[in-house]
């Protein structure tokens, strides 16, 4: 089954496309915990991890996991932010990991939708997850957000990083980028290591680094030492610019 949480248009405030307009569909479930990325107090709990809690906390939020059964009911949102708009935003795919449903028939049915509509088409995704890309040649002309993720998450390696999967992605696509998360204290142990670990086959490949957060005041903790980093080793430094716009509220 393909659950919907949300959907909206806003700016892309990550990685390779920070301010272009996007419409932003955002699906259910994910393969790792991260209980390190953050604290949020819902419904009188303390729960732990991403920060798209939405989307990786069903139990929590029921009633906004919509049931997808058809991918024209995708089509059809799409369609109703289009009729306001006179030219083709970027389309997002995120989550949770939306590669959860790679071989869905609605997912994938609405991938091939929107590339074959001349629509640009970014998967973000922690490319835990290999890809048919025989079998599924549509994500061939998507590009990847590859968002690994690193020691700070608090999942164990070998649930986070999937060398197969990023090789299929990085050999079968036109262009895919990596955008890492960092917070001071990993980049004061071994960040790089951790990034060479998973970067070095694919120097060709551009390497984005952010800061941890999802409110301002945490970011300012982390911003200048990423950016310090990006400096020293050539990476190229991404804000979360919807974080600096909008703090926590959810936009729709």
């Amino acid at each position: 089954m393909l659950y919907l949480v949300e959907h909206f248009y806003s700016i892309q405030g990550e990685g390779k496309f920070v301010g272009t307009p996007s419409i932003f569909f955002r699906f259910g479930g994910c393969n790792l915990k991260c209980p390190s990325f953050g604290e949020y107090f819902v419904k009188g709990k303390i729960v732990y991890g991403c920060d798209t809690i939405r989307a990786v906390k069903r139990d929590l939020f029921q009633k906004e996991w919509k049931e997808i059964k058809d991918y024209k009911e995708l089509i059809e949102i799409l369609n109703d932010y289009l009729e306001n708009l006179d030219f083709k935003p970027h389309i997002v795919l995120t989550g949770g990991e939306p590669l959860l449903y790679a071989t869905d028939k609605s997912f994938y049915e609405f991938v091939k939708y929107l590339i074959e509509n001349g629509f640009i088409v970014t998967i973000e995704t922690n490319t835990t997850i290999e890809i048919d890309f025989e079998k599924y040649s549509a994500y061939k002309d998507v590009i990847f957000a590859m968002a690994v993720k690193l020691s700070n998450c608090g999942d164990p390696y070998e649930k986070r990083v999937n060398k197969k999967a990023i090789d299929k992605i990085v050999k079968n696509t036109k262009f895919s980028f990596f955008k890492f998360t960092l917070d001071r204290g990993l980049i004061e142990t071994r960040a790089i290591d951790e990034i060479v670990d998973i970067v070095e086959p694919y120097p060709e490949v551009e390497i984005f680094c952010m800061p941890l957060g999802d409110k301002i005041d945490i970011l300012k903790k982390h911003d200048k030492a990423v950016a310090e980093f990006c400096l020293i080793y050539g990476f190229i430094y991404s804000d979360r610019l919807h974080v600096r716009l909008w703090n926590r509220e959810i936009r729709r």
